[in-house]
């Protein structure tokens, strides 16, 4: 859904304003609220940050983070989940994790809702790839599909195939079945 506001906002003032639910993302000078994830989306969602974060987490390698805001390259917007190499992790002052996050997602992992825009969202991987982003999946669980970009676009669906990860989640072994199984009840 696209908001309009009374008058238009910067991204300065947008980032100011409380925060909704689901998010709203801030691109082109608009805001555009996200949909509310639907029962696929949060399976997958729900199942694969602990699982990244399992193998490069602990090893200090990457964290991932599910509905973070990311502000770069002059839009605000919020990736299913970001993946931030670890010496890239914003800290504060306490050197504790921030909160604002000012710069793109080394991984940027969007899933497919049904009512949700394919384009919009393509067009949020590649502005994050233009950004420094090493790698954006595109998961959609109704096609049981992933999209991958970076230097360039491939998918897959064959169930024994091993996901592409970026260089440093090489450690990271995870195929199609084992990603799609997560919708299984």
């Amino acid at each position: 859904m696209v908001q309009t506001p009374s008058k238009t906002l910067t991204l300065e003032e947008f980032v100011k304003l409380p925060e909704t639910k689901p998010a709203s993302e801030y691109i082109d000078g608009k805001i555009i609220q996200k949909p509310m994830p639907k029962g696929k989306h949060s399976a997958i969602q729900g199942e694969l940050p602990p699982i990244i974060n399992t193998v490069l987490r602990s090893r200090q390698i990457a964290r991932a983070f599910p509905e973070l805001r990311c502000t770069f390259g002059g839009r605000s917007t919020v990736p299913d989940i970001a993946v931030f190499v670890w010496d890239r992790i914003p800290c504060d002052q306490n050197g504790e994790i921030a909160n604002i996050f000012p710069i793109a997602p080394d991984w940027t992992i969007e899933i497919l809702s049904p009512d949700q825009s394919q384009t919009k969202v393509i067009k949020n991987i590649l502005h994050c790839l233009k950004h420094g982003t090493q790698m954006g999946w595109l998961i959609d669980p109704d096609e049981q599909t992933v999209f991958v970009y970076n230097s360039h676009i491939e998918f897959f669906d064959e169930l024994d195939t091993i996901l592409p990860v970026p260089a440093f989640a090489s450690e990271l072994q995870l195929t199609v079945k084992e990603l799609f199984a997560w919708l299984q009840k």
